[in-house]
């Protein structure tokens, strides 16, 4: 998998921001699209405080491979689909996650036939495309033109 290209489509769609803003959900998010947790140094700290580039770097690495890795997880021929739908694959689950992604069921299912027009129908026909519709009209532009 091109992983340079999914990272240079993600910051597209995500953006870059050093600092913790809300997401689209109300959620504490910083860099390009990295989702503060308990886990982080940033835990708890106030929307607007800033956050180094060199940290930004550092979490976009790790959530992008951790990305990959739940590709795998949830689609089991991951690694045999063709290159164009490993990016969009990567695109959803980078940000949606795994949990959320799970829950398409018939764009799964749509993947696994390789109907990629009946996938983008699917994402469509989703809550995710009117929280993102310019990004998923994107997405599903390119799955209609593999």
């Amino acid at each position: 998998m091109d992983i340079e290209k999914l990272r240079e489509d993600l910051i597209i769609d995500e953006g870059t921001k050093d600092e913790i803003y809300l997401d689209h959900l109300g959620l504490p998010t910083f860099g390009i699209g990295h989702l503060v947790t308990e886990w982080d140094e940033e835990y708890g700290k106030p929307v607007g405080t800033p956050v180094s580039q060199e940290r930004v770097k550092q979490c976009f690495q790790m959530d992008v491979q951790g990305t990959i890795s739940e590709c795998k997880v949830l689609f089991d021929d991951f690694d045999e689909l063709p290159e164009e739908v490993k990016q969009i694959i990567g695109n959803l689950m980078f940000n949606m996650g795994r949990p959320r992604l799970s829950k398409f069921v018939k764009f799964r299912e749509a993947v696994k036939n390789r109907d990629w027009v009946e996938s983008g129908k699917q994402l469509k026909n989703s809550r995710y495309y009117t929280q993102v519709t310019a990004r998923a009209d994107r997405l599903i532009e390119r799955l209609n033109a593999i």
